[in-house]
């Protein structure tokens, strides 16, 4: 079927997603086209690129990400927007993220030891207290924003299971939003962290930070590069030299993993194990404000947090898309997809496929079941998503008891992440009662 090729193409433009998901558009695509082809016009500095094939449906977008022999996330790796350059790719290769078997499965083995239920035993005190603290420094007051508010939760999980000191946490922060919020302006440059409060390593590392934002050929540099990341790379092998015993530092380094594998590993462990949380936590929060008999429910059974989180994660997936590079030709949804054709899955987009959730758009925390597939599916789904799952529902409780008759703040509306990739809030006004 013919599609208006303008129409698609707006759900690659991070334009789009500053006024939020395009739910409405997903939906009208999965009815007519559900692999449909999106073209990738330049975007401010960044050039054009070849386009690609949209997977709406959750039927096929599963089917994508269970079979790596047809949809590879190596040869080109995860990102719609290619690498820049040969070195480029092959530095993007050596991430977990953009493994196939059998040596995602190696690498997957060298952390997963991080994620095992004893282990998430023991980090479950910290995490409870941090979500109590957290709110207990707020409450008084009787507004904040949610985002700010929840954004250092993560953040502490990932520095004690990183080995990073307290001091330098916040450093994981800024590194996540320059790769993450490239497209936004408010993001790209983050540098919130002061100076004086950072460990030696902090400090030394900071002076490897790039000041040039295009390459010497005129292009924006890359934010996921080498290059662009001098100063987390530099922190890295600072603190490799004397990881702290049982960190997921002290594993890599006993893996053998290989210098790019390292620094790819530290990567993905410093961005995505930050951002999912933060982008699912305030999201979430959100969907459950503004749908206040649900909250109202919830209050009232404080049982269903964990189906509350579940839910959370479907309404507001914290990541848009991923996407695979075909390894043959191969049919997928009416459609021939060349070998080398890049294939984008859409989970939010599948979330709302209402083949599988009845009454897709409606915000249920009693829904049962959940297939969503916000933590993906196959063999990358996502080795943190306990540990997301463990942190939400610890911020969900505290907040729920810690600040009652918690709701949006009136006339302030939330400020969207601009990406075509990360479903985040840069900002969330809440207000509740103040205690007496």
């Amino acid at each position: 079927m013919a599609i208006d090729q303008a129409r698609a193409n707006r759900i690659f433009l991070p334009g789009t997603y500053a006024e939020g998901v395009p739910y409405e558009l997903f939906r009208e695509l999965r009815a007519e086209t559900p692999v449909c082809w999106v073209e990738e016009p330049a975007v401010g500095p960044w050039p054009a690129g070849p386009g690609y094939w949209a997977v709406l449906r959750h039927a096929d977008v599963k089917y994508v990400l269970r079979t790596p022999e047809l949809f590879s996330s190596h040869l080109g790796a995860t990102q719609i927007r290619d690498p820049d350059t040969a070195a480029d790719l092959d530095f993007a290769r050596a991430m977990l993220l953009n493994q196939d078997p059998p040596d995602h499965a190696r690498l997957r083995r060298i952390v997963a030891g991080a994620f095992t239920p004893r282990a998430l035993r023991e980090l479950a005190a910290g995490i409870e207290r941090h979500a109590a603290e957290a709110v207990r420094r707020v409450r008084v007051r009787g507004e904040a924003d949610f985002v700010r508010l929840a954004a250092d939760l993560p953040v502490r999980t990932l520095a004690r299971i990183m080995g990073v000191p307290e001091q330098d946490r916040l450093l994981l922060r800024d590194w996540a939003d320059r790769v993450i919020g490239y497209q936004d302006a408010d993001h790209a440059d983050s540098a919130t962290v002061d100076p004086a409060t950072l460990s030696d390593l902090g400090r030394a590392a900071l002076a490897h930070r790039p000041t040039a934002r295009t390459a010497p050929d005129g292009r924006p540099v890359n934010p996921r590069s080498r290059a662009a990341l001098a100063d987390m790379f530099a922190y890295a092998h600072g603190l490799a030299e004397r990881p702290r015993p049982g960190s997921v530092l002290a594993r890599m380094r006993e893996g053998g993993l290989g210098p790019a594998e390292f620094e790819t590993m530290f990567f993905l462990f410093a961005v995505a194990g930050n951002e999912t949380v933060r982008n699912a936590l305030p999201g979430g929060l959100y969907s459950l404000l503004t749908h206040p008999a649900q909250y109202r429910l919830l209050l009232r059974r404080p049982e269903l947090t964990d189906s509350a989180v579940e839910e959370m994660l479907r309404h507001w997936p914290p990541v848009v898309d991923f996407r695979r590079t075909a390894t043959r030709d191969v049919e997928l949804g009416g459609r021939w997809i060349r070998r080398g054709d890049k294939v984008v899955v859409y989970h939010a987009s599948a979330n709302r496929d209402g083949s599988v959730f009845p009454d897709p758009d409606r915000f249920d925390i009693t829904r049962t079941p959940n297939d969503h597939v916000s933590f993906g599916h196959g063999p990358h789904f996502c080795i943190g998503a306990r540990l997301a799952r463990l942190q939400m529902a610890a911020m969900l409780r505290h907040v729920l008891t810690g600040l009652p008759g918690l709701e949006p703040a009136p006339g302030a509306a939330p400020v969207r992440l601009v990406s075509n990739f990360q479903n985040g809030l840069r900002r969330l006004d809440v207000r509740w009662s103040r205690p007496d």
